[in-house]
């Protein structure tokens, strides 16, 4: 039993790492820091952990899909993450492939494909 656990749970993160990506940059039309980000995801059933979430930032502004800059107006500064203009080419593609995929899939698992009835 414990097996199957951490094979479900190994599997489940695998499928919410793209998820995670996707519903970043779904959040950065407009700027936003790190913390409003985990706290809008969470909202949306979407919990994501700052330990992940600030490394996946700095990637994907590394990648050049984000902009960020420095807000020091307040008493604590923070640094706020935006699309940049090839972020948002890519978060356009990214969420044609995943209209694609969801459709796909959902024939499989939703009695469309060839299933044992589950889903």
């Amino acid at each position: 039993m414990k097996e199957l656990t951490e094979t479900i749970n190994g599997l489940t993160q695998e499928l919410r790492r793209g998820t995670i990506i996707i519903g970043v940059l779904s959040l950065l039309s407009e700027p936003q820091y790190g913390y409003s980000l985990v706290t809008v995801l969470e909202e949306n059933g979407i919990n994501v952990d700052p330990g992940t979430l600030y490394p996946l930032l700095r990637r994907l502004e590394k990648q050049q899909l984000l902009e960020s800059s420095w807000d020091t107006n307040e008493a604590r500064p923070r640094k706020y993450y935006v699309l940049s203009p090839t972020g948002k080419e890519v978060y356009e593609q990214l969420c044609l492939e995943w209209k694609s995929l969801s459709v796909s899939i959902e024939s499989l698992i939703g009695g469309g494909g060839n299933n044992d009835g589950i889903g």
